[in-house]
């Protein structure tokens, strides 16, 4: 039997936070149920951030009420703090992330707080987490550059996964926010974390700014890094990380660990659909 590589299918978060024009809440709902129609089992469905930092999900609940819900799909949701997390709880997300950064700028820019004063408020969000059963993700964002700083030094993004880890995240999502990393810098910083951290307890998140992404998923294959976030139709983009590109596509993330022997258990033409529908929405040319 082939190895299994999970996708994480970011699309109906990360993909849309920074679009400007408004996508519908009933096509929001029709992106997740085809995205939940190719296979894919875990969908990051929305955010439960201030609407007036992200306008673009302000209807997070409305989504989760109105998804066909697959057996054995994960839709999660993004929470800032403890009161995002309450309401993405009412809203029955099945689990929920939490997003920290490597660089105090970012923080700031990103969250209005410090890297320090983040972390405090997951812990909360954790705790609380673990006492109602529901599974915590963590991302670190800024893991090779941040858009106000520059370079990032590898140890500080270990210090913020192991604070992420000990706070009770079942697994830390390292990214690649603003899209700088090269194939032969990533290989550095994972075999640093590697060394520190469960590979299996790893994932990355690659951004496609300087067409590096694929690369750089290589290099964390051969690493032991199994799982990995992307967007169909290569959609999304931070609004705090100036001249970053859109995710890597899950197109080209499928084909890739295809083309390398790995099973994704997603069906390509079902994928190929779900991509075209995001494309005609934003009004964008398909990949």
């Amino acid at each position: 039997m082939r190895e299994r590589v999970t996708i994480c299918e970011v699309s109906p978060r990360d993909g849309l936070q920074n679009e400007m024009s408004i996508v519908t809440t009933a096509e929001k709902i029709a992106l997740v149920d085809r995205l939940s129609a190719c296979g894919l089992r875990y969908i990051e469905a929305t955010s439960f951030v201030s609407p007036r930092a992200v306008p673009q999900l302000a209807d997070g609940a409305e989504v989760l009420a109105g998804i066909t819900r697959r057996p054995g799909v994960t839709y999660a949701a993004l929470v800032p703090n403890l009161k995002g997390y309450e309401a993405a709880r009412q809203a029955r997300a099945g689990e929920v992330a939490v997003f920290a950064a490597a660089s105090e700028s970012f923080s700031r820019r990103n969250i209005n707080c410090s890297i320090e004063e983040s972390l405090a408020r997951y812990r909360d969000v954790c705790a609380t987490a673990a006492r109602d059963g529901v599974p915590v993700r963590g991302y670190v964002s800024c893991i090779a550059a941040c858009p106000y700083e520059g370079p990032v030094a590898p140890q500080r993004v270990a210090e913020v996964t192991a604070a992420l880890f000990e706070m009770g995240c079942r697994e830390v999502s390292l990214g690649d926010t603003t899209g700088a990393a090269t194939p032969d810098q990533m290989g550095g910083l994972l075999r640093m974390m590697t060394a520190r951290f469960p590979a299996d307890r790893l994932a990355g998140h690659f951004h496609d700014t300087r067409g590096q992404a694929l690369a750089c998923i290589e290099v964390a294959l051969a690493h032991g890094l199994r799982v990995f976030d992307a967007s169909v139709a290569g959609a999304g983009g931070c609004p705090f990380a100036p001249g970053s590109a859109g995710n890597v596509a899950t197109e080209a993330v499928c084909d890739l660990l295809r083309r390398k022997g790995y099973e994704t258990g997603i069906d390509r033409a079902a994928l190929s659909g779900a991509s075209a529908f995001l494309s005609h929405i934003l009004g964008k040319v398909p990949s």
